[in-house]
């Protein structure tokens, strides 16, 4: 499965070379509409924006000296890249940060769903639910980013690698199954919930 990585507010000549190299070495560069496991950004700017809910690298700009990386990471980034842009140096320090990040992120609470990743355990309510590994990294995903809509391309991409859209039941067929383990554990929890045309959320929008 592809790594997903925004690329924005690159330079021309930088944003090039990284949209021709990149998925040669397993990354995906998705769109802003789509959730990236790692930013890739141009501009220190661009880290107010993402540092909330992606890990980000910022890509120093000529001229660059301490002052724009210490400014960097003030704003919250992971890492800061200072010009002239090494690509295989970059492509380290890319994954790199994603094993610090994905070492961190070992519980994820989105009640009444409790999901610890390192044992595989998955309560609702406190009570144990057992699930097959698809449905597992289903759940997880959507957990992730509970009230939000994940799109059928984006969970086909994730869960099952899909790398082009593709005419496939194999998502819904999950989803349900995923659903009715988690009802059959807590009847009163609203959870997974289909929006028509578009895709599935693991918790109903906020009032």
């Amino acid at each position: 499965m592809d790594t997903a990585l925004l690329l924005t507010d690159a330079e021309p000549e930088t944003r090039g070379l990284l949209e021709r190299r990149l998925p040669r070495d397993g990354f995906a560069l998705v769109t802003p509409r789509e959730r990236p496991d790692l930013v890739l950004a141009g501009d220190v700017d661009a880290v107010d924006r993402w540092v909330d809910r992606a890990p980000v690298i910022v890509l120093g700009r000529e001229p660059a000296g301490t002052v724009d990386c210490v400014h960097a990471f003030r704003r919250g980034c992971d890492d800061y890249v200072a010009p002239p842009l090494d690509y295989l140096e970059l492509v380290e320090r890319i994954r790199a940060v994603l094993r610090r990040s994905r070492r961190e992120v070992e519980i994820i609470d989105a009640p009444p769903v409790h999901i610890d990743i390192a044992t595989r355990d998955v309560r609702v309510d406190g009570v144990r639910v057992e699930l097959a590994q698809k449905e597992f990294q289903l759940l997880v995903c959507l957990a992730t980013d509970p009230h939000r809509v994940f799109t059928k391309g984006e969970l086909l991409r994730d869960v099952w690698g899909f790398r082009a859209p593709a005419r496939t039941r194999t998502l819904d067929s999950h989803a349900s199954r995923l659903r009715k383990k988690l009802r059959a554990a807590s009847s009163e929890a609203m959870l997974i919930e289909n929006v028509w045309g578009v895709g599935y959320r693991l918790l109903p929008a906020d009032e």
